[in-house]
């Protein structure tokens, strides 16, 4: 199935890794780490890693590991049940978690880098739960902010609609949850937002459905590195993928490094 294969994927990626890592869980914990590179430094903002479906916290531990490392105030938000529920239920207690880390850091506002379904989650927090207010910088991975048809393959091929998973249902392409999201404007509020996306995704097609309108900085990885190979998962473990985040999370302009590991 799907998402076990998913789940499988994300951990196989991972383990190497992670071999020397406590397991990450959804609640704050500041690592207090402190600033060590100049680009950190100007970003005082906490950032929360925003997992997708049927993905584990310790799966993000990679892009988390990262972003500590040039001094960032990292947090991994797991979804509740693995997002394979209502994404405005998983959004709501999205919410809560924001207030969390902004209570334990006394920040007023984090920035928010979001993989695949995470990005829908927290785009829906900041455009119908008030969360501009709370967030400075939204960059999402590979999410299908307009939809995919791996959704709707699966319901084809007699599985049920999307085998009954409620967060496939709704981002299957013309569902009415993204129909509402995408209602309007696109980027509501002073956020700065930066999609990220790769032409070998393989679960978010067409991969054009990763970006969004209205004055976001909309990323296609192989139009500045045409060579890189970069898959769904590969997002949130690709150091390319990654050199674009950091700049997005200093309002820095578009310069991937295709050769960054």
């Amino acid at each position: 199935m799907l998402l076990r294969k998913t789940a499988l994927v994300l951990a196989l990626a991972t383990a190497a890794l992670l071999a020397s890592t406590a397991t990450a869980t959804a609640a704050p914990a500041d690592p207090a780490a402190a600033p060590t590179a100049p680009f950190a430094a100007a970003a005082a903002n906490p950032v929360i890693v925003v997992g997708g479906l049927s993905g584990v916290a310790v799966a993000y531990e990679p892009i988390a590991a990262r972003l500590r490392a040039d001094g960032y105030r990292t947090f991994i938000y797991q979804l509740p049940g693995l997002g394979l529920g209502d994404i405005p239920t998983s959004a709501r207690a999205f919410a809560g978690y924001v207030d969390q880390v902004r209570a334990s850091t006394g920040a007023a506002t984090v920035d928010v880098v979001a993989h695949s379904e995470g990005g829908l989650v927290s785009r829906y927090y900041l455009k119908r739960l008030g969360g501009t207010a709370t967030v400075g910088r939204y960059v999402s991975l590979g999410s299908p902010q307009y939809g995919t048809y791996v959704a709707n393959i699966v319901a084809f091929l007699g599985l049920g609609s999307c085998a009954g998973v409620v967060a496939c249902q709704q981002m299957t392409i013309g569902s009415a949850f993204l129909a509402d999201l995408n209602a309007g404007d696109d980027t509501p509020g002073p956020v700065r937002y930066t999609t990220v996306r790769t032409l070998q995704d393989e679960l978010v097609r067409p991969t054009g459905n990763a970006a969004v309108n209205d004055g976001a900085t909309n990323v296609l990885i192989q139009a500045y590195c045409p060579l890189r190979v970069v898959g769904h998962l590969g997002l949130v473990l690709d150091g390319t993928a990654y050199t674009i985040v950091r700049g997005a999370l200093v309002d820095g302009a578009v310069r991937p490094n295709c050769l960054a590991l």
